[in-house]
């Protein structure tokens, strides 16, 4: 199976290695290529199939649902795992809104939840919550995005640390709010629930607020199925999900993922069932069908940004 694992271009500009992402940066745009490595717990676990052309096209849909609320950084789309966008200076704060508490890493909701926090600064939640439970409304849970490991942040700690100015975090919290109202609106229509997810802010040449990296992704976001999410909690059953739960469970089972220094491989069967989830929520949520590219697809992305070299 053709998976691509890394990029290794020599005339595309300076590379930064993200996470999931190749990142060739020019002097007025950079190059994202969405490989298939597959992260958690501030690490990469497996590689899963499809997974960078499932990224890129999502996200490709949902900048063309949400243009109208913020612009974006997209210039192209010029290859199924690639997304070329303007240079931007990007803001050191990620805004993850939720409207449910859940999660299993160490900045999620339930796990904070779960050690007894329930003063959030922005928030205060009531005790007697259950996991999967819907909140009263949506809330923001900041964290930092430059540190080794995600940092929660509150209002307060984002504005009198200087990681914004208080009219920025007005208007990136209102925007976000947004963002996160319309995707939950047309994901609903498509039978899913948009749990939680995160965006990413930058401003432009002109001192513009634009939103980059991704939007509304499996990586990025939390999905249910809605029809069955009633049922399950009824009956103590997780939710029907499409994120990477299951496999983010599996390793938490198997080893300690924030501190060991080796791990175990993830079960092919598992690997096969993330693909296919990714496949299928790309599919749910578009309405296309997903093509499965075939061929070399290192040689397929470089004859795709020959225009882009330098």
């Amino acid at each position: 199976m053709n998976i691509l694992e890394k990029t290794d271009f020599k005339n595309l500009g300076e590379k930064y290695v993200g996470k999931v992402r190749d990142v060739y940066i020019q002097k007025d745009k950079v190059i994202l290529i969405s490989t298939d490595r597959y992260s958690a717990f501030d690490r990469n676990l497996a590689l899963i199939p499809n997974k960078g052309q499932v990224l890129t096209g999502v996200s490709k849909f949902w900048f063309e649902q949400t243009k109208d609320i913020v612009p974006n950084h997209i210039i192209d789309f010029p290859d199924p795992n690639v997304v070329v966008g303007k240079k931007c200076e990007v803001l050191p704060v990620e805004v993850v809104p939720r409207a449910y508490i859940t999660g299993v890493t160490g900045t999620s909701l339930w796990t904070l939840y779960q050690k007894g926090q329930r003063d959030f600064s922005d928030f205060i939640l009531p005790d007697g919550m259950h996991k999967n439970q819907k909140l009263g409304k949506i809330v923001l849970t900041p964290t930092t995005k430059r540190e080794e490991h995600d940092r929660p942040l509150s209002s307060k700690e984002i504005i009198d640390g200087g990681f914004m100015t208080k009219e920025q975090w007005k208007k990136i919290s209102d925007i976000s709010l947004k963002l996160f109202a319309i995707g939950q609106e047309i994901a609903l229509k498509h039978g899913l629930i948009l749990v939680d997810t995160k965006y990413e802010f930058g401003i432009n040449e002109k001192g513009e607020l634009v939103l980059v990296d991704e939007i509304h992704t499996p990586d990025s976001s939390r999905y249910w199925q809605a029809k069955t999410y009633e049922e399950r909690i009824k009956n103590g059953l997780e939710p029907e999900n499409f994120d990477k739960e299951f496999l983010r469970l599996w390793f938490k089972e198997n080893c300690d993922p924030y501190n060991d220094k080796i791990l175990p491989e993830a079960p092919l069967e598992l690997i096969t069932e993330l693909s296919k989830r990714y496949i299928q929520i790309y599919e749910q949520i578009t309405g296309n069908t997903f093509k499965i590219e075939s061929g070399d697809v290192l040689k397929r992305i470089e004859s795709n940004l020959k225009k882009y070299a330098i």
